[in-house]
């Protein structure tokens, strides 16, 4: 689907009429791939989608690096091996979820997403890896 069809501008709209926090969140700015990102620069409701839209990715590959560790963590023969692994695996998943999005019309995929999406599931594997370790040495 093109952003166009994906949008959640107009459900926003909807739901967050009065605009809550804009004061809070005309503060906020950055740039993020080469755009800034500021209510005054995209808007109120583009703003908000573009914090859901990159929570969606840190949720995601956060869960996936979880579930991948914890899934294979009983079969590593190399405890040092396994959490470059378990990164390196939920990057190749990234870099395709934006390789896909590079063939699909009206959509475009960012390196910097990819870095987003691999700093989440570093952090998950990091915690998922020292947790059950802990719970192997108990």
């Amino acid at each position: 689907m093109t952003y166009k069809e994906q949008t959640t501008v107009p459900l926003l709209e909807r739901l967050l009429h009065n605009e809550p926090f804009k004061q809070a969140l005309s503060g906020i700015h950055f740039n993020y791939a080469g755009e800034q990102q500021s209510i005054a620069e995209v808007g109120y409701f583009k703003f908000v989608e573009f914090f859901i839209r990159k929570g969606a990715h840190v949720s995601i590959f956060f869960l996936l690096g979880l579930g991948l560790t914890q899934g294979t963590f009983m079969y590593q023969k190399n405890r040092w091996l396994h959490w470059p692994l378990m990164v390196l695996s939920c990057t190749g998943v990234a870099a395709f979820d934006e390789f896909h999005q590079m063939l699909t019309g009206g959509r475009t995929p960012l390196f910097q997403d990819v870095m987003l999406d691999t700093a989440a599931a570093a952090v998950a594997v990091t915690l998922m890896w020292l947790w059950l370790w802990r719970q192997k040495r108990h």
